[in-house]
């Protein structure tokens, strides 16, 4: 799909391209192309003169090729944009190419932070001057996305700790808190490579020299947030480390619960084994034979010793 961007009165407007007229007649600042077919890579470079490799966005490319510029000006970044949805959260390469005073960016499937910023820009008057412009609204608009996704970890991790604190966990409820863990855990470090990796890109725009003195304190301020996350993630993970401890203890005092059983009753069941192993040896003389009393004598007495490690347990509250 290719899409190009023009300024109308301070604004973004959109323009979806079906063939190469309506592309020679746009004045665009930003042509977005997601999963771009080789015929529309084929309008680019005859537009535009800019070729747009098949592994532009490949994940195996050295941190080196990641920024850099060409001897001719343009200005290549390959950032990653996180996508938090309910079933696979992940990191989305794109690919940046600044050329000739336009954005040109490809990427493999649609993107939040690129849908928050044509929102914004259309309602918005004045916001994009340029090219640059866009490029760093699309990090401002990455940074707050991130943070939005870092308020659903604090309110997944809120429900979690209601469930595990507040009441009694049994095996079924600690594997559901477990697998919630588990998944706001790579939720989590997938913002903070996400950010990691926004800082990177304004960065290297920043010792590029290329931004004006209101781009680059806009960039200063990006990066201001990018830090405040940081710290955010960082207690994230600490909160997460405490849940899952927590969860992993009461799994284990369940198990403790279930071994204890078995402790007492092996515990309680070996005097009587022990008398009717005495009783049942080849005497000459049986007791219970010699004497009318003697087998009901050898029950109560396996009986009472079978209760008295029960009632001196109860009396420790070991079987609580």
């Amino acid at each position: 799909m290719l899409n190009v961007f023009t300024l109308v009165q301070g604004r973004l407007a959109q323009q979806e391209i079906d063939n190469p007229a309506m592309l020679i007649e746009a004045r665009p600042v930003w042509v977005d192309l997601e999963s771009p077919l080789a015929v529309e890579k084929g309008w680019i470079a005859a537009r535009f003169g800019l070729q747009i490799p098949d592994n532009i966005v490949d994940d195996d490319l050295e941190e080196s090729a990641r920024f850099y510029e060409e001897d001719n000006g343009e200005l290549h970044i390959r950032s990653d944009f996180l996508i938090d949805d309910d079933v696979t959260p992940r990191n989305v390469r794109v690919a940046f190419i600044l050329k000739d005073g336009v954005l040109f960016s490809v990427h493999g499937e649609d993107l939040p932070v690129f849908r928050l910023l044509r929102l914004r820009a259309r309602r918005t008057p004045a916001m994009i001057g340029d090219a640059k412009d866009v490029l760093l609204k699309l990090y401002d608009a990455d940074a707050e996305y991130s943070a939005d996704a870092l308020e659903g970890i604090y309110d997944s991790l809120e429900r979690v700790s209601a469930r595990v604190l507040k009441q009694e966990v049994d095996d079924e409820a600690a594997g559901a808190a477990l697998g919630a863990i588990a998944k706001e855990e790579d939720l989590n470090g997938r913002i903070r490579r996400n950010v990691m990796d926004t800082r990177r890109a304004v960065s290297f725009m920043m010792r590029s020299r290329m931004l004006s003195a209101e781009q680059f304190e806009e960039a200063r301020q990006i990066l201001r947030d990018i830090d405040s996350l940081d710290s955010h993630t960082a207690f994230v993970f600490d909160k997460i480390n405490f849940l899952m401890d927590a969860t992993v203890g009461f799994i284990n005092i369940n198990q403790n619960k279930v071994i204890k059983i078995f402790s007492v009753a092996s515990v309680a069941l070996l005097p009587p084994t022990l008398i009717a192993s005495i009783y049942g040896m080849n005497f000459k003389s049986m007791p219970e034979l010699d004497q009318p009393w003697g087998y009901p004598f050898a029950l109560a007495l396996m009986v009472a010793s079978v209760a008295a490690p029960f009632i001196y347990f109860r009396r420790k509250g070991w079987l609580r």
